[in-house]
């Protein structure tokens, strides 16, 4: 009987990790690469600056990447579309705007300031950070923005919520 109930059991735990990866659509699409790279490129500049002597400014890059990461469970789980209370591409939008800004400040001062290489890698991966999330936060913008000009309702945000759906059968 323990024999029979094994691999039920490693089935169920099998779905369960599943249930926890991010949807292969989702990650192909360009949000979801946007996602992964600004996961990604937040993990490593956290890492450098935690080996750098500019240790000081660990704590963006960590911030960063557990936002980015939370967003990517987020969206590629559709998480999203349960909590209708919250603006997600605002709160994305945000986000974005003040990573890139972040990254780009601490990344000029860990490149000039400091001579240790790593925190020159540090300052090198949070300027690509800094592009990742100024990208993202470009098609956000443009995204809302067609959608708040009245633009084709087939070009709406790819974050709304789906409560405005039947609006687009006209």
């Amino acid at each position: 009987m323990g024999d029979i109930e094994a691999p039920e059991n490693n089935r169920s735990q099998q779905s369960g990790l599943c249930a926890l990866l991010p949807n292969k659509e989702f990650v192909s699409s360009r949000k979801g690469q946007l996602l992964i790279g600004e996961v990604v490129l937040s993990f490593i500049s956290f890492v450098c600056f935690a080996a750098s002597t500019a240790a000081a400014f660990v704590t963006a890059p960590l911030i960063e990447f557990l936002a980015a990461l939370f967003l990517l469970f987020a969206y590629s789980t559709k998480y999203n579309e349960r909590f209708k209370g919250f603006h997600w591409p605002l709160m994305d939008f945000l986000r974005c705007v003040s990573a890139s800004i972040i990254f780009f400040i601490i990344s000029i001062i860990s490149v000039s300031k400091y001579p240790d290489g790593a925190s020159k890698a540090a300052g090198v991966f949070g300027f690509i950070a800094t592009i990742i999330f100024a990208l993202d936060f470009y098609f956000i913008f443009n995204e809302l923005a067609n959608f708040l000009k009245g633009g084709d309702p087939s070009e709406e945000p790819h974050n709304r919520n789906d409560e405005d759906s039947d609006s687009d059968s006209e």
